[in-house]
């Protein structure tokens, strides 16, 4: 086993590939603009504009920007912008935690999902002497554990605890392994 520092670089958050949603917006984007470069070259070749937009310059016309509902529209637009920004610099795929590379040049990278390693951490968990139940969550920097115990003084179930869970986690390869935090109750 590798220690911890031993990977070259900084392994990097997984993201989310996103390519449907970007060619649909892509794809609206670009229909929008057509229909309004072809509309724009039909009224300077002399032709009438389309009728929807006439429609829309009598309707801005009439509603100037001081009027409630063209900002509440407004805010609405503004919005919807800024979570399609959130969005699309989120880095999406969460629950994949990024493991230690040997070798960066290599290309591979792997990745544990949360879930999984919160099941190998349980289980690590249940074969302390002492546990009847543990729960398990695992987060970016911590992991979460809630253990009851049954017969056993609770400081030493707490420090096999600690111990058990220090190799675990170790031992899951994780590029920024998380610290954990026990709480250990009857």
């Amino acid at each position: 086993m590798t220690a911890r520092g031993s990977g070259s670089g900084r392994a990097h958050r997984f993201r989310s590939a996103r390519r449907v949603p970007a060619a649909l917006t892509a794809l609206v984007v670009l229909a929008v603009a057509v229909l309004f470069l072809y509309d724009l070259a039909a009224v300077r070749s002399g032709r009438p504009g389309m009728s929807w937009r006439r429609d829309l310059a009598d309707q801005l016309a009439v509603h100037t920007p001081a009027d409630l509902a063209v900002q509440l529209i407004a805010a609405g637009l503004v919005l919807v912008g800024l979570l399609l920004l959130l969005l699309a610099l989120a880095p999406g795929l969460r629950g994949i935690l990024p493991m230690r590379t040997p070798d960066e040049q290599s290309g591979v990278r792997a990745g544990l999902g949360r879930k999984a390693a919160a099941q190998i951490l349980r289980d690590r968990a249940m074969e302390v002497s002492g546990v009847r139940s543990v729960r398990v969550k695992v987060r970016r920097s911590r992991v979460g554990v809630r253990a009851t115990s049954h017969f056993r003084e609770l400081d030493d179930v707490r420090a096999d605890l600690d111990a058990v869970l220090a190799v675990g986690i170790q031992e899951l390869g994780l590029a920024r392994p998380p610290q954990p935090r026990v709480r250990v109750r009857r």
